[in-house]
């Protein structure tokens, strides 16, 4: 059911963004949350027990078989028979819940061998592994436990109070198929989410992702739910309990990090698989930190340092800081991008217009200008994805720099000469200068530029290069 409710935790996210980021942002953040809330109808429909029954037959021959992984620890009884009974009812047949439990009690151990039994004098086999832990090591320790005696061709993380969809298998085994026909073995699939709330039973806030991008996950854990990993590969790395809170986060960059030691950058997405349903929900209650971000913030902090983890073992010099959002990053390369990182050919930023709104900046491949008329103010929701660096198929050519590399590129599409002047942006509460390519003497209507961006996009991608957007650079397209 859709939910238009603006609950009391919004005020205390607000009273914190506040005291964390000043009245100017934390007014313009309100105003924006308010809106999307106003426009946001969702509703969540589980496929019907026909379409199940479909969806089991179109994959009775696969074998792929996946270990869902699932850390206990004083589990709530309704919400574990929840998430019990969301694995047993996958359309998809091949499967195996590991319970790893540190709990005390033996109300996990309980509910989980009946459900177990249940499963032996129904189907006559049992597919739930259950492991009693002698101590409470963390949710990275619990984890690895049960990790370590999974069987399956792939990992699949679930949190001890969250539930699938029941058709989350099913897509999952679909999306490896369709790799390997194309001869690709993914190392790692995700899918969209969204959250329900426990206390009125609705479901909101679906976050919708996108094909893998390298330098958005270098900004925020996007892809956190619903994720599994090759067994292999996810028996090697585990999860590292420095990084408790961001767990999952530190997993998914080191996976990346893996993957490139054989796979260039702008190739990574034939790796890193996204499937593009909601398959996963997210259960928000008053001790989750879907329901209060605020109170997990040492999460945020190991998120961080994670992700500066990263940047040094990729031999990066760059100082990763907090952005003005909870949970989303920013890394400042030392000089500048284009030194520290041989992988970006072109990084741009966004155009306004009169009226301080995106009128260009990154383009997606078709030519659409993503987050178009969206006020300058504005983070783009929720996901903030507008605020925060990616790449794109193309940047508007009005303000970029371009690596010495690809400048002859630039040149011929142009037909200027490549020069460069300066310009003084904010980023987070900070001014910079920056410099970007002089085109004062190229003159064109708002369509002539996208077609010369795109175009000097699309020369990047030849020579094997990133394009990156970065919204801290910003022009006006009047000046």
């Amino acid at each position: 059911m859709g939910n238009k409710i603006f609950k009391m935790n919004n005020f205390i996210k607000t009273a914190n963004y506040f005291r964390k980021n000043g009245i100017r942002h934390t007014y313009y953040a309100a105003k924006e949350r308010l809106e999307e809330e106003r426009k946001s109808v969702y509703y969540y429909k589980e496929p019907s027990a026909d379409k199940l029954a479909e969806q089991a037959e179109e994959t009775a021959d696969c074998h792929e078989v996946f270990s869902i992984v699932v850390p206990a620890y004083e589990t709530q009884e309704a919400f574990l028979r929840d998430m019990l009974d969301s694995v047993c009812r996958q359309s998809y047949g091949r499967w195996e819940l590991i319970i790893a439990d540190a709990s005390a009690s033996d109300t996990v151990e309980r509910i989980v061998q009946d459900a177990a039994r249940r499963m032996t004098k129904e189907n006559g086999e049992n597919r739930i592994k259950y492991r009693r832990l002698t101590e409470n090591k963390g949710i990275s320790g619990n984890t690895n436990a049960g990790i370590e005696i999974a069987s399956g061709d792939y990992i699949a993380l679930l949190d001890h109070d969250d539930f699938l969809a029941p058709d989350a298998l099913y897509h999952m085994v679909k999306a490896v198929h369709k790799s390997k026909e194309e001869g690709i073995v993914p190392a790692l699939l995700y899918t969209d989410e969204d959250k329900y709330e426990n206390s009125n039973s609705y479901y909101t806030s679906p976050h919708k992702k996108e094909k893998f991008n390298f330098d958005l996950i270098l900004s925020n854990n996007y892809i956190c739910h619903f994720t599994a990993v090759e067994t292999k590969l996810m028996k090697s790395l585990q999860l590292r309990r420095k990084f408790d809170g961001a767990q999952d986060y530190d997993l998914v960059l080191r996976v990346v990090s893996e993957l490139l030691k054989t796979v260039p950058p702008h190739e990574l997405s034939k790796r890193m698989i996204h499937i593009p349903h909601i398959l996963y929900h997210w259960r928000s209650h008053s001790d989750s930190t879907a329901e209060n971000t605020a109170s997990k913030s040492y999460a945020y902090e190991a998120g961080k340092n994670a992700l500066a983890d990263f940047c040094a073992g990729q031999g990066w010099k760059a100082e990763v800081r907090h952005s003005l959002h909870l949970g989303f990053y920013e890394i400042a390369y030392l000089p500048d991008v284009l030194t520290v990182r041989n992988d970006i050919g072109i990084v741009g930023g966004r155009i306004l217009d009169a009226r301080g709104r995106i009128c260009g900046g990154a383009f997606d491949n078709d030519g659409t200008c993503r987050y178009e008329g969206l006020h300058r103010e504005y983070s783009g929701g929720s996901t903030h994805k507008a605020a925060l660096k990616q790449d794109a198929a193309a940047v508007d050519i009005r303000c970029v720099q371009v690596r010495p590399e690809l400048r002859e590129q630039f040149e011929q599409i142009t037909g200027q000469q490549y020069e460069e002047r300066t310009i003084r942006c904010k980023t987070g509460r900070e001014h910079v200068e920056l410099r970007i390519a002089d085109i004062s003497g190229l003159v064109c209507d708002e369509e002539g530029y996208r077609k010369l961006s795109m175009e000097l996009g699309r020369a990047a991608f030849e020579h094997g290069y990133l394009v990156l957007w970065n919204p801290a650079m910003t022009v006006y397209a009047n000046r």
